[in-house]
């Protein structure tokens, strides 16, 4: 588990630090966090019976790891975890409302599911991303876990042609191997969108992708959030050497 007592810096000057959430306010604060952000600046269509709160029924079921700033008093930036045994009790993994996991299922017991990942706009410089990394690198590592899988959204504001034709040359590079490749339950129409644009991949994803990631299959299209959805499995020893390093000289 992660010590909610370790600080992380930021930025000079400020006292903010990452953990897990330890209590239902924290946990409540990062929810607000996650619907500004979904549903105030991305416009997302959430389910959530709370006004101003991002929750669905996986909520009580994940760990919530969390960046704040003490010296502002409020959480910055956060991460939902679903462990293995978690998803068994829930029913399952988030993704597989989006994807069919079945040739992932001999790994199920080892796979650890993270989502709803958002910074405060405030505080998007790239620290806080990487604290949160540095909080899952502890988390897998502490728990002894072997791989992180979920979804990675694309914004479809243009109807989904950067989409289709961000995978079209990602899978080119970064695609998984056959035996790990998962099916959109609501696939995005490729054949009806260009793939032949100069797409740049969202920060998340680069980065994903420059650790190790992989791609499992074509994109799911979310029509609550409007993005096209790319499953993502990183398997934890593959890793390369520079951003094991990074994420794990940050926990020391």
């Amino acid at each position: 588990m992660l010590e909610k007592s370790q600080q992380r810096k930021a930025r000079p000057g400020r006292n903010i630090h990452v953990g897990l959430a330890t209590c239902e306010t924290e946990i409540l604060e990062a929810q607000k966090l996650r619907y500004r952000v979904f549903a105030e600046e991305m416009g997302a269509r959430l389910c959530s019976r709370t006004p101003g709160v991002d929750r669905d029924l996986y909520d009580p079921w994940c760990e919530h790891l969390i960046v704040r700033d003490e010296d502002a008093g409020r959480i910055v930036g956060t991460y939902r975890i679903l462990s293995p045994a978690a998803a068994r009790k829930v029913g399952g993994y988030y993704t597989e409302n989006e994807f069919d996991l079945t040739r992932l299922q001999h790994l199920r017991s080892r796979i650890v599911e993270i989502g709803r990942s958002c910074i405060d706009a405030e505080y998007r410089s790239g620290a806080v991303i990487a604290m949160l990394w540095s909080g899952l690198a502890r988390y897998m590592r502490d728990n002894d876990y072997d791989y992180l899988i979920g979804c990675a959204s694309v914004s479809m504001a243009d109807g989904g042609h950067n989409a289709a034709s961000l995978y079209n040359r990602l899978r080119e590079t970064h695609l998984a191997p056959l035996e790990y490749h998962v099916f959109p339950r609501c696939p995005l129409p490729l054949d009806q969108l260009r793939t032949d644009l100069e797409a740049e991949a969202p920060p998340l994803i680069k980065g994903y992708l420059r650790a190790g990631a992989w791609i499992c299959g074509e994109p799911a299209w979310d029509p609550d959030f409007n993005t096209a959805d790319l499953p993502i499995l990183m398997p934890m020893g593959k890793i390369e050497g520079r951003y094991a390093r990074h994420f794990l000289e940050r926990e020391n």
